[in-house]
Parts: structure tokens; sequence; C-alpha cells
């Protein structure tokens, strides 16, 4: 089931449509629906598509022989070319006389196997884009990879591609069209557990409830997600063990560089270099206060909801859960699911955000958004908003999400109205989310203050659905 990456085939279709060379590189992390997506865009057009293997380059030559010559030919054959140069010189040719794609996916694991073969490309892209009606697409899944040997100045590529796309794990208007028999909160707990990944929501089955997926998936030791954390960093980084502390000690609340570095028992310099190949694999997320480029509050959060939920529960389980007991491991889990799901609810609110900013309805025109937290200097307390956003030096919105079954009542309003006075805005425009809804006189107290909106879970759901 293909489901989303509209804009990503929309950029596609352009660039084949202008019929002359195109070189786009495609890159993302594992699982992310790369190759769907490149099966997806060729499925109607004249293309080569091929994927290479972590094998040696005798290996991946033949099978890309074998790939253009079934284009040409139509029939399977045994002959290979004698090297990367003369296959991919041939398909540079064939695609004089008319638009062909050539689609080259785990690109990584070809360069690997032969050295020289960027520098190939590189001689064959200057020598025939002015001639060949090719579309080249490189894809691969270590973003260290291409990002370093592909897309940085300093690459024997750099500079030759037409485009470029980052695919991204979906957001939570797009993971809800995977699942039409979800009520609408357990809509939100899957995309809580699961995140946006499209390989981990297909683990997910809708007509289950969200306590059984949980245990035939993360409660469950034959269940590929069980193990998928650990597999997967074994697969990106050389010491796996290190990184898995590291995200571990996120999960279990230690988010400041100290903090991380006294549990994992590294130096901090050792643990940045490794939170810093976190990030560009989109596993962690490094946060400053908002309206702060940098800050010595700076905390360390795990970006991806999957690996959120995994850290956070399976290892302190992982013997419950060996021994068979889902139940009881399940038993443990459900009481802090509630609070596990307030900082995935604030992710929604953002989105709502955005999409209110980007459909012309947002009563202010941030320029982006984030969460804030320090002193207040009235107070001398710590205190913390959980989204704000700023149009200039004298607008700005200011957010409190709830993820509650009681409705949200003036308390709350009254103490996001006091934590918004901590900044000189001269115009306020403050929103409240809350999962069920708000009592007669949080409502009362909203209309009689403007410039308050009092937005349910059910009403986010309506304007990122489109319903």
């Amino acid at each position: 089931m293909f489901i989303g990456r509209e804009r990503e085939l929309a950029s596609l279709n352009r660039l084949y449509e202008s019929g002359r060379f195109e070189f786009v590189v495609i890159y993302g992390r594992r699982r992310v629906g790369k190759t769907a997506l490149i099966s997806r865009f060729i499925q109607d057009k004249k293309a080569i598509y091929f994927i290479a293997v972590e094998s040696s380059v005798k290996q991946n030559l033949e099978n890309l022989s074998r790939n253009i010559l079934e284009y040409g030919s139509g029939i399977s054959a045994d002959t290979s070319f004698v090297s990367f140069q003369a296959a991919l010189e041939y398909v540079f040719k064939l695609a004089e006389n008319e638009r062909i794609i050539l689609a080259i996916d785990e690109y990584p694991y070809a360069a690997r196997s032969s050295r020289s073969l960027a520098s190939t490309l590189q001689l064959l892209i200057d020598k025939y884009k002015d001639s060949s009606k090719l579309m080249l697409i490189l894809c691969g899944s270590s973003m260290s990879y291409m990002e370093d040997h592909v897309l940085a100045y300093k690459a024997p590529l750099y500079g030759r591609r037409t485009a470029q796309m980052k695919v991204r794990p979906f957001d939570f208007a797009d993971t809800c069209l995977y699942f039409k028999n979800f009520a609408d909160e357990d809509k939100a707990l899957i995309y809580g557990i699961a995140g946006g990944t499209p390989q981990y929501l297909q683990q997910m089955d809708d007509r289950l409830s969200v306590e059984e997926n949980i245990k035939n998936t993360f409660l469950n030791p034959s269940s590929s997600l069980f193990e998928e954390p650990e597999n997967l960093l074994k697969q990106e980084v050389r010491e796996p063990a290190l990184y898995n502390a590291i995200i571990t000690s996120i999960a279990s609340g230690a988010s400041r560089m100290a903090e991380i570095s006294t549990k994992v028992g590294e130096s901090t310099s050792v643990c940045a270099t490794y939170l810093k190949n976190l990030i560009s694999l989109g596993l962690v997320k490094k946060e400053t206060p908002y309206g702060e480029k940098s800050s010595k509050r700076s905390i360390y959060t795990i970006s991806d909801n999957m690996f959120n939920f995994w850290y956070r529960f399976v290892p302190e389980n992982s013997s419950v859960i060996a021994r068979g007991a889902s139940d009881l491991a399940y038993k443990r889990i459900e009481p802090h699911l509630k609070s596990y799901m307030g900082r995935v609810f604030e992710e929604i609110c953002s989105q709502y955000l955005w999409k209110l900013l980007l459909t012309g309805k947002s009563p202010v025109e941030f320029r982006d958004l984030g969460r804030w937290w320090g002193t207040d200097p009235r107070t001398k307390s710590q205190t913390e908003i959980d989204i704000m956003g700023a149009q200039d030096k004298s607008t700005a919105l200011f957010c409190e999400c709830k993820w509650t079954n009681e409705k949200v009542g003036t308390d709350v309003l009254e103490t996001l109205t006091e934590r918004s006075r901590i900044f000189r805005y001269e115009t306020e425009h403050l929103f409240i989310f809350a999962k069920n809804g708000f009592t007669q006189g949080c409502m009362e107290k909203a209309s009689a203050i403007g410039r308050v909106s009092l937005v349910t879970y059910s009403e986010i759901l309506k304007e990122l659905l489109g319903a």
C-alpha cells in the first residue's frame, strides 16, 4: 500500500518532464520509504532500476549489467560489461535518443565496492549532460555517506546534481491514512509508539486494540520491532554499544550533556561526537529554549517516536518480555502512557499550527515554533511553555497542550497567561489544546480575554485530515 509522498512525486515528475539531463540525489534513514517512492515514480516510465548490494565490485557490476541488458533486450542475459564506466556510458548514450531513468538504489554499497565509481559518474555527467536525456537517481540509506561523499563540497559529484531530496518520516496526518479502523484517540497513540516510518507503521494492525499492537510488536521477542533499534544502530554505526547507552540515558531522563556523560561514563567531548552522529541519523535532536541560538540550557531528546517508546519501555522490561510475560510488561507500561503522550501531543499540536500558517488561518504569522524553558524573573522559579512562536518583535503566540481525560479548566488558561508575560510582546495570542475539551468556565474566560483559541484534539484531527 503506497501512501503520501505527493510533494516528492510531484517534484520528481517535474524534473522528468524537463526532458533534459537531470541528476537527483535521494537519501534518508532506513525503512523510511525511499525505495517505495522510486518504485512508484518509475512504474509507468522507461527505467532501469539497480539496487546495489554489500558485496564485491564484480557482483555489483554483474547485477547492474543484467538490469541494463534486460531493459535493452527484454530478456535476461549472462553477459557483463567490462567495467562500471562501460555500463554507465552505454546508458548515457542510450538516453541520447529517448527519456530514460537510471535509478541506483543503495548507492553507497556500489561506491564502496568500486572506489572510482563517483569519479566515473562525474566524468560521464560532464561528457553527456548536454546531449543525454537521462534522469539519473542516486539513492542511499547511509545518511553520513550521502552527505559526505555525494552532496559535500569536496565530493567528486558536487555541483552536478540538479536536485536533492531528503525523505523524512511521515507526519501525523499521513500516518492516519494508514489506519481506517482505529478510533481517533488510538491514531495518536499509534503515532506516539510507531512514529512516521512506513515500515514500522506496517507492523501495526488497526483491527486490534493499541494494547494488543504493543504486545504483538514491542513486547514480543519474535517481532521484527523487538530488536529493530539495536539492529538499525548496528547497520549505521561502528560502536553500537555506546550509541545504545547514550540513547538509553536520554530515554531515562538525562537530557543535558553533563547528565548524559555521567550516565554513560564517557567524557562530554566523546558524547558530543556520538550525539552529533545520532542527530545526523535523525534519531536525536538538540533543543535550545525558543529564541536562543546557543545556550548552556540546551537539551537532547529522542526525535523518533518509535525509538523513544522502545528505549523508554523495552529495556527495563526485557527480562519479563523474554519470558513471554507480555501481559505483565504491558501492565507496567500502561500507567506511564499518559505522561509519555504529553510530548507526542505537543508534536501533533505543532503540526496543526503549521497547517494553519500554510493555509492562511493562523492568527500569528510565526517564523518558527519551539519550546521554551527557563527561570521566571518575577517568581525566580523554573517554568516552561509547551510551544511558542514569534511573528516579529511585537507579536507572538503561546501554547499549552494537555493530553488528559479531564476537561481543561481556567487554571490552565491563567497559568499560560502568566507565563506569556515573561516576554514583552505587544500582541499575544494564546492557544490551549485539549484532548477532551474545556470546562464552561474556561470557555467563558477565554471569550472575555479575547485572542485565545481553545482547540480540542478532534478539531486538530479535522483540520489536519481535511475532514
